[in-house]
């Protein structure tokens, strides 16, 4: 049975979940509850709303789901320079990170689109 786990795209958001749990450990303490709770909050949201959006019934609601993943792709991504220009991250990390959350945003599209396709 085919279920949200056998999607590339949650498979890739949720080891993206663990990068950034990786990169923001080295964020400064005073931070915990600023932009390190955040950032990691925005990259959960994403395999997330894929997961729930899936066990829905009507195709509009996924697709809702999808979007709203879309969208904390895009919180992510805005986060992740923040954290660049504060010096938290290094040019590496933050081109490597940017790669990954854009290839995730390209399979959301590509998603919503499929699903949309179906509804017809």
């Amino acid at each position: 049975m085919k279920t949200h786990r056998n999607l590339d795209v949650w498979n890739k958001s949720i080891q993206l979940v663990t990068d950034i749990y990786m990169v923001t450990k080295a964020f400064p303490r005073e931070e915990v509850y600023g932009l390190t709770n955040q950032i990691r909050r925005s990259a959960i949201s994403i395999p997330s709303n894929i997961s729930e959006g899936s066990a829905r019934k009507g195709s509009k609601e996924y697709i809702q789901f999808l979007y709203i993943a879309l969208g904390s792709k895009n919180e992510l991504e805005t986060q992740v320079i923040i954290a660049f220009n504060l010096d938290f991250i290094s040019l590496e990390q933050q081109e490597d990170l940017l790669f990954k959350i854009e290839n995730i945003g390209k399979m959301l599209s590509g998603l919503i689109k499929y699903v949309k396709s179906k509804e017809l």
